[in-house]
């Protein structure tokens, strides 16, 4: 409900018989709609994170963990469930306990990217935290934006476009080994 009508149309009753339960039933779990709201935007915003750190993690071939890392983008913002909506195009991106699951999980993702790029670059913190920030912009952007744009041009060739950006810039900081 509150993927596809936002946080502020979706009513409590909705959510119940959506869900099953009865309205009472979910007060039980959840004080009010904004404990509910933000524990589905926690949720999705870890799934984020665990899915863009197994990227990075799934290969030390730099080229490929670009590659890999863009893809869990795409992989987030499409998934079936609508989770990751809630995290990019929350209409209560204003409301502090919300911002602050968003900001937390973005800043995680950059510290994982941040981490990869020192160690692989051998870069001082605060140059690679500055690259970090850029890459996941790029793959936060570019994978709303396909979305957006009815998943155009097709994700494999989106992924692959975006990579080859993204490597064409981070491949000029050669590993240090």
């Amino acid at each position: 409900m509150f993927g596809s009508r936002g946080y502020h149309a979706a009513a409590m009753d909705e959510i119940a018989e959506r869900a099953g339960v009865s309205k009472p039933v979910l007060y039980q779990h959840f004080p009010g709609k904004l404990d509910l709201y933000r524990a589905l935007v926690q949720g999705a915003a870890d799934d984020m994170v665990r899915t863009v750190r197994a990227a990075i993690r799934s290969t030390t071939d730099n080229k490929a963990r670009v590659q890999a890392t863009i893809q869990a983008y795409f992989d987030v913002v499409s998934s079936r469930d609508g989770a990751m909506r809630l995290v990019f195009e929350t209409d209560t991106r204003a409301t502090p306990e919300v911002a602050g699951v968003v900001d937390r999980a973005t800043s995680d993702c950059i510290d994982a990217v941040t981490e990869a790029v020192t160690t692989d670059a051998g870069l001082e913190p605060e140059r690679a935290r500055l690259l970090a920030v850029g890459l996941v912009g790029l793959s936060t952007t570019s994978a709303r934006y396909w979305l957006d744009a009815g998943l155009q041009p097709p994700r494999e060739d989106a992924i692959t476009l975006m990579s080859q950006l993204a490597w064409r810039g981070i491949g000029g900081f050669p590993r240090q080994d």
